[in-house]
């Protein structure tokens, strides 16, 4: 890792641009999210750069966009 100046480290953020645009595409709809902590289906609500707000009954669920494996349709 890297240090800055004030010797802070560096934090990297990748963003991947087709994965964020098309999960802004599908907001509002059902889907299931493979991570590598497991999977997950609700609704996705929000999509950032670094992570994904899904609502799954009362509870909203935050999770960054690198641990996402893969996300389908829950039809």
């Amino acid at each position: 890792m890297h240090q800055a100046d004030n010797g802070m480290p560096i934090q990297y953020m990748v963003v991947e641009p087709y994965v964020y645009h098309t999960l802004k595409s599908i907001v509002g709809t059902e889907v299931v999210i493979e991570t590598t902590r497991g999977s997950i289906r609700g609704n996705l609500k929000d999509v950032k750069p670094d992570h994904v707000v899904l609502m799954a009954g009362d509870s909203s669920f935050f999770i960054r966009t690198a641990e996402i494996i893969w996300i389908m349709p829950d039809n």
